[in-house]
């Protein structure tokens, strides 16, 4: 059973995982050395304890204690119960859902461990939008990809954000980390997969027409709010496919885009 504790001083050292989040660069920078993560709202912390993530400890304002007195009988983390107004000192933000918990990482898998038993796989480039690896992440989840992998660039799915706006997707899809770009493309192609890279370039063929929902092992490649896919990936690319448009929209959000992708890598598929 974990102790309930009062605290009533934001300067206290137990409260340190909590300090400073809306401080973007500095949580990219210590979080991952540190070997944690942040996670926001009764829900996300459930997801995350179920998907066997060590809690370091909680954080709660009063009326939640009750909510996750489950929890905290069955963990051994200390819990640190504080008022709203303490929580806003400590966090630098009025924690809306009352509950944080500090988390700890696990070791990431390696792109070769994701791929030997993966058929459809998202690969990112330097996505850095945390709300859009949330929502890549969600989309996959939901659309049955079976794992992420990232290029060195791309944003820490396990920030803050990304946790919250993904509700906790980011703990049930796989995801590695290549170690080189677009050279660990490679390693993919070497899997067994197909490579597409998702671009509104009026070269590519449409998702229709590419019919990756026939393909034995898929790699859809996603770019960069903007930017898109760099060249030197569009070069690494097998095919590259596109979404239709209408009424002269030449592009969607990333978003948006991987998820409408998503569907059609997946239809068909067994278990969807």
């Amino acid at each position: 059973m974990a102790d309930l504790i009062t605290v009533e001083n934001p300067d206290d050292p137990r409260l340190r995982d909590y300090t400073g989040l809306t401080d973007v660069e500095l949580r990219r920078k210590r979080e991952p050395v540190e070997g944690l993560f942040i996670a926001e709202g009764e829900k996300v912390i459930r997801r995350a304890k179920d998907a066997g993530y060590e809690m370091r400890s909680m954080l709660l304002s009063a009326k939640w204690v009750d909510v996750m007195r489950d929890v905290i009988d069955e963990l051994p983390a200390p819990v640190y119960a504080v008022s709203p107004e303490l929580a806003e000192q400590v966090t630098g933000y009025h924690v809306h859902r009352g509950a944080l918990a500090s988390m700890q990482r696990k070791p990431l898998p390696t792109a070769e461990e994701l791929l030997r038993s993966a058929r459809r796989v998202v690969v990112m480039e330097a996505v850095n939008d945390h709300t859009n690896i949330g929502a890549i992440f969600r989309s996959a989840a939901a659309l049955g990809m079976d794992a992420v992998l990232l290029s060195p660039d791309c944003a820490d799915p396990l920030y803050r954000r990304s946790v919250k706006v993904s509700m906790g997707a980011v703990f049930s899809v796989p995801y590695a980390r290549l170690e080189t770009w677009p050279k660990g493309l490679e390693t993919v192609r070497d899997a067994g997969f197909n490579l597409l890279a998702l671009t509104p370039d009026e070269k590519a063929r449409s998702l229709d027409e590419a019919a990756p929902h026939r393909m034995d092992r898929v790699a859809l490649m996603l770019g960069a709010e903007g930017d898109g896919l760099s060249t030197k990936a569009l070069m690494a690319a097998d095919e590259w496919v596109r979404i239709p448009m209408a009424h002269g929209v030449d592009s969607l959000n990333v978003g948006a885009a991987a998820a409408v992708a998503f569907y059609a890598v997946a239809t068909g598929r067994p278990q969807l």
